[in-house]
């Protein structure tokens, strides 16, 4: 089978490899698509931690039971799934255990023609979803779920900011708060990002490179409930002077590094929640999915393309051009 792994020299290389065999309790699965996420990129720029060189790439895919193994029930065959790219999170829904790492790196990932996988690692596509679609869903999908849910606690007629709206995991929060019946409000300094948002369902657009963006927002708004976002950095401190007493300001991510200072007398005075959080754990992916199939999300693409072009879609990743999952189609 075809497989991108990354190379020694950080190089994306597609290399051939033996078809895999399933085990007793896995299944084998024929890769019908893949979707890229910021973290893959990552790994390629050698910016993520634990990379190990020769590994296959990739942690979003969607494809085909074609074999189960001696302990698996056989309906599961010849059923088109989403795999759970957890592997180890534990025993404790609450985090992850010491030994919890993602597909793609260390352990072989998803970016290839076939896939073995313990069978309660996936779960049925939703019927709506095309095998495009169901592949953008699974990573981006669970880090939004359980920052949006688990942590935010959104609910309806809440105000929620969604900061950075051109990530993936930052689209699938704003799609979630959107379904739940929330108000949503995004963040980016890319106008056509935002007129999208707009079109999509947001109230309104921010660029966060204005200098009264802040001022802007909150006359706009009132004031947030929920922040989700992604960025940490010094911008964290515009994020708490825009909450509403009792907010939450849950992150995913830092990609700004951390904040110079902090404003923590905001804070305390107005009680406001700074909550870190990261991907989901196992039964929180099947409600994400089950929240999808039940409110019919469909996730925002970008653009589709052969796998054997996909070196193209982590380009287009670098420049940050993209709104909405970069896939590709095994």
């Amino acid at each position: 089978m075809k497989a991108l792994i990354i190379a020694d020299n950080n190089q994306l290389e597609f290399i051939n490899k033996e078809t895999p065999k399933p085990k007793d309790h896995e299944v084998l699965v024929k890769i019908n698509a893949v979707a890229l996420n910021h973290r893959d990129q990552f790994i390629r720029e050698g910016k993520y931690p634990g990379i190990r060189h020769g590994t296959i790439l990739g942690s979003d895919a969607c494809g085909i039971v074609i074999e189960t193994g001696a302990q698996v029930d056989s309906v599961w065959k010849d059923k088109e799934v989403l795999i759970n790219p957890n592997i180890d999170w534990g025993d404790d829904p609450k985090v992850q255990s010491t030994n919890y790492h993602i597909l793609g790196t260390p352990s072989d990932g998803l970016f290839c023609e076939y896939v073995t996988i313990e069978a309660n690692k996936i779960a049925e596509k939703p019927a709506h979803l095309s095998s495009e679609a169901g592949a953008a869903l699974p990573l981006g999908g669970m880090t939004a779920y359980r920052a949006l849910f688990h942590h935010g606690n959104c609910e309806k007629a809440e105000n929620v900011l969604i900061s950075g709206v051109g990530g993936g995991v930052a689209q699938f929060a704003f799609q979630f708060a959107l379904a739940k019946g929330a108000n949503v409000y995004v963040t980016s300094s890319d106008e056509t990002k935002r007129t999208k948002s707009i079109e999509l369902g947001a109230k309104d657009a921010f660029n966060y490179k204005n200098e009264d963006w802040v001022k802007q927002a909150k006359e706009v708004s009132g004031g947030f409930d929920l922040v989700i976002d992604s960025a940490g950095g010094d911008g964290i401190n515009d994020l708490i002077k825009l909450m509403k007493p009792a907010g939450r300001i849950v992150f995913y991510g830092a990609t700004q590094g951390k904040p110079q200072n902090l404003d923590v007398h905001r804070m305390f005075w107005n009680q406001i929640t700074l909550q870190g959080s990261t991907m989901a754990n196992d039964d929180e992916f099947k409600a994400m999915i089950a929240y999808v199939k039940k409110n019919r999300i469909e996730p925002i693409i970008d653009s589709v393309r052969p796998f054997d072009e996909i070196v193209d879609a982590f380009d287009k990743m670098k420049d940050g051009k993209q709104f909405g999952k970069l896939v590709a189609r095994v």
